[in-house]
């Protein structure tokens, strides 16, 4: 918003209605009071068009400050780091810590990046074409994804240690087909058509969201098993059906 930052914190409002103590506590929570007092014109320093003279965390910050503004017990942070270089996104994340800590906040935390849904979350929903098709407590989702979709995702996060990458990379189960329409879904199960476990029921019906283990949730004709999670078993289970549709043609015949 091209407008100050007083204007950008206190969104909405009419200077007449502008708390200025609100202001300033919602600034001085987001990390931002100290820059401020170093700008000649203050509260009153004009940003410019999306904020192109601030960088990018203090654009965030004052997104921040707008919201802690309204003292809010639930803050929708859709994407909130996914634009900063690393060394900013730490410092946001670290300062939303701070604040879930501080001010007792609930987070509903958007993102594609599963190393920060994991830094962040206690609960983690895995969406898949605008549906949930699995949710957990965060460490049981990480160690046992149950649904193909997640144990897909889960496979493809880079691995830091150079020791582990040739196994990361066999292990890594890479998804075929394109990713349907939104607007025109599959029938059944919306993953099916990518979906290496995939059979005749999954296309007739949708499957729901069922509770696999205490708090886990999956939403699978055929959720995945422990020795399923790689590339590997994937591979052989592919294979193992591709015979077995073989076989029934022949017998068939």
């Amino acid at each position: 918003l091209d407008d100050t930052i007083r204007r950008n914190v206190a969104f909405g409002l009419r200077d007449a209605d502008i708390d200025e103590g609100a202001v300033a506590r919602a600034l001085a929570a987001a990390q931002l009071d100290a820059f401020t007092r170093t700008l000649p014109a203050g509260l009153d320093t004009v940003i410019g068009d999306r904020g192109v003279r601030l960088s990018g965390g203090q654009r965030q910050r004052i997104g921040i400050a707008r919201a802690l503004a309204l003292r809010p017990k639930l803050i929708v942070a859709d994407e909130p780091v996914s634009a900063l270089d690393v060394s900013i996104q730490a410092q946001v994340m670290n300062l939303l810590d701070d604040l879930q800590r501080e001010l007792d906040l609930t987070y509903l935390f958007i993102a594609h990046d599963l190393s920060i849904v994991r830094h962040i979350s206690d609960r983690v929903a895995v969406m898949y074409l605008g549906k949930i098709v699995e949710e957990a407590d965060r460490d049981s989702l990480y160690k046992s994804p149950r649904h193909p979709y997640t144990v897909a995702l889960m496979s493809a996060v880079p691995v830091p240690d150079p020791g582990r990458r040739d196994k990361a990379q066999r292990d890594r189960i890479l998804l075929t087909g394109d990713v349907p329409s939104p607007v025109d879904p599959p029938s059944g199960c919306r993953f099916r058509t990518r979906c290496w476990k995939a059979q005749e029921i999954c296309a007739d019906e949708e499957p729901p969201l069922r509770e696999l283990m205490p708090g886990h949730r999956t939403a699978c004709h055929f959720p995945v098993e422990d020795d399923e999670r790689t590339a590997a078993a994937a591979l052989r289970l592919r294979q193992r059906e591709d015979a077995s549709a073989e076989r029934l043609t022949a017998a068939g015949a």
